[in-house]
């Protein structure tokens, strides 16, 4: 269907017409920033540095008009995304922001979504601000766990309900469709519209599924259709998906999005894998009631040029690939997508990677750190979110709520080992032709760089607890000259070693042993320290942050 430019400009005018999203009805912050003051400017500078810009772009040409459009559209919605998260995270971003004077303190504060610094485990940026509360903006920062337990709400523990106080101070449950009732309610009517000027009718279907769930919360049928989606050019992840941010009970999704352009090549080179998914979870090392559950093979893999990152995917580092939805019914019904953002990888390996991999591996196996390698270690990982077990064998219910706020990072340490386990399978099955020391010293140079990513991070918890796990399996040297070396077969008996660990802990619903695991894994021994000193005296970037939008992009 075609619409007229000017039909377009009017209908987006009315839409967007007093769009202030929530500047008037959310005031309240996490924390007084009343006595906020701002630190030394080479602080700054210095924090600044651990990131490098790229351009977060895609060639579009081969897109429709209407394509274009609905970009325009969605890149709409997505900042309404941002908006909602920004409260999510901290609260009023305009009353921060004018309290800022100094360039790269503002910079910081609106990489980090707030005045404290993700990449350093959420130390504050300036003085006089108080440690981030673990449940961010999601919970009451005076709320106690104990409270929260005898709290007599049904839906207290959902992903989409923020918790307050009434008048008289008791707590209450508040549905997200209610407490962003503007938000969701423009973002809901820009997603009509772009579905309209969808071509592809798998994308229209989603648009406007997508558009009601925002207005109820209620995303399974949009995460059905998200799964059917097979031929679209376009695609857009958006609403509350992760639960990161919530460090207290790892209980609340925020508020994000992604705008994608797919690459059909690369996309159908990847087709083959979703189909052996149940065979693959059938390999998994641990006992037969561990693997029970038979994974959707509708599942599939994708690699698309990312074109713009919003909320909470855009907070501190950046994710390069995507394994969604998170709904288990999803999982075994349809299984999940694995979208691999190709540019966003590129950009990663190239400024960050390939960088430590010369400061950090031993010459004989710096050839080893590819490209190739590390797109299909993050492929894999991907896939391997959708393995393993998503209920409890004991009656526990769901993994996920079972191991409150330790899930995140077991989930995370899941994913990473067993991506590379599913290499090795699918290498040894002749499925894949590639040179498995390319994967496990890649594999071990991407421990370096998510380490870097900060203790208040998943990512880095889970990459610090492989690290040591390793080392104490024997599955790599160190050289008096401080270089990496990794021993072939010690690692593969250290990868099938911790895969079974975490499987049976998630398996179990085991949340003192997974906390005491953690615990016990998660440190920064010595060597390492010395080694992450090593990369930072050699400048060596921590992550990206993105020049991206419709200027990027040329669309306007």
């Amino acid at each position: 269907m075609k619409i007229k430019a000017t039909f377009l400009v009017l209908l987006l005018g009315l839409l967007m017409s007093n769009m202030m999203i929530g500047q008037d009805t959310k005031k309240n912050n996490l924390i007084n920033i009343d006595k906020m003051e701002e630190l030394e400017s080479v602080k700054y500078s210095e924090w600044i540095s651990e990131y490098v810009e790229v351009e977060l772009t895609s060639d579009i040409s081969h897109l429709t008009q209407n394509e274009k459009q609905l970009l325009m559209i969605v890149l709409e919605v997505a900042k309404i995304m941002d908006d909602i998260f920004w409260y999510e995270a901290y609260g009023n971003k305009d009353e921060l922001l004018k309290k800022i004077t100094h360039e790269d303190a503002r910079k910081l504060a609106l990489i980090n979504y707030g005045p404290w610094n993700r990449l350093h485990g959420n130390e504050p940026n300036f003085k006089g601000i108080a440690d981030k509360p673990k449940g961010a903006n999601f919970y009451p920062t005076d709320m106690t766990i104990e409270e929260f337990e005898n709290f007599k709400a049904e839906d207290k523990k959902s992903l989409y309900t923020l918790i307050r106080r009434d008048s008289n101070g008791n707590l209450i449950s508040i549905p997200y469709h209610v407490a962003f009732k503007e938000e969701v309610t423009k973002a809901s009517q820009l997603l009509k519209v772009a579905a309209v000027l969808a071509e592809d009718e798998g994308l229209k279907k989603y648009l406007n599924l997508r558009a009601e769930a925002l207005l109820t919360d209620d995303y399974l049928a949009s995460d059905l259709a998200w799964m059917d989606m097979k031929t679209n050019r376009i695609d857009f992840v958006v609403g509350p998906i992760e639960n990161y941010e919530d460090h207290l009970f790892s209980y609340k999704a925020a508020h994000e999005s992604f705008v994608l352009i797919k690459d059909m090549d690369w996309s159908q080179k990847l087709d083959r894998y979703a189909a052996l998914l149940p065979k693959l979870q059938t390999k998994l090392p641990v006992p037969e009631k561990y693997k029970k559950e038979i994974p959707g093979s509708n599942s599939d893999l994708g690699a698309y040029d990312a074109v713009y990152y919003a909320g909470d995917c855009n907070a501190g580092s950046k994710t390069i690939a995507i394994n969604l939805p998170n709904d288990p019914k999803v999982h075994i019904e349809k299984g999940s997508r694995k979208l691999q953002l190709k540019n966003s990888m590129r950009a990663k390996f190239d400024n960050i990677l390939s960088p430590i991999a010369d400061e950090l591996i031993d010459p004989s196996q710096r050839k080893h750190v590819t490209f190739d390698a590390f797109f299909g270690n993050t492929m894999f990982h991907e896939v391997a979110h959708g393995l393993g077990i998503k209920y409890t064998i004991n009656g526990k219910g769901e993994v996920r709520p079972a191991l409150k706020e330790q899930y995140s990072a077991i989930e995370e340490g899941k994913a990473d080992i067993l991506g590379l386990f599913l290499v090795t399978q699918l290498q040894e099955m002749g499925e894949i032709d590639v040179d498995l020391m390319d994967n496990y010293v890649t594999f071990m140079a991407g421990i370096f760089r998510s380490i870097r990513f900060g203790a208040s991070s998943s990512h880095a918890k889970s990459n610090l607890v492989r690290f040591n796990f390793f080392k104490e399996m024997g599955a790599f040297s160190v050289t008096d000259e401080g270089k990496y070396v990794i021993d072939f077969e010690k690692m593969q008996k250290a990868m099938n070693a911790l895969s079974e660990k975490i499987l049976i802990l998630q398996g179990n619903g085991d949340y003192d042993g997974t906390k005491s695991f953690i615990k016990d894994y998660a440190i920064f021994p010595e060597d390492l320290n010395i080694a992450l000193d090593r990369l930072k005296k050699s400048n060596i970037p921590v992550d990206v942050v993105f020049k991206q939008g419709a200027q990027v992009l040329k669309l306007n």
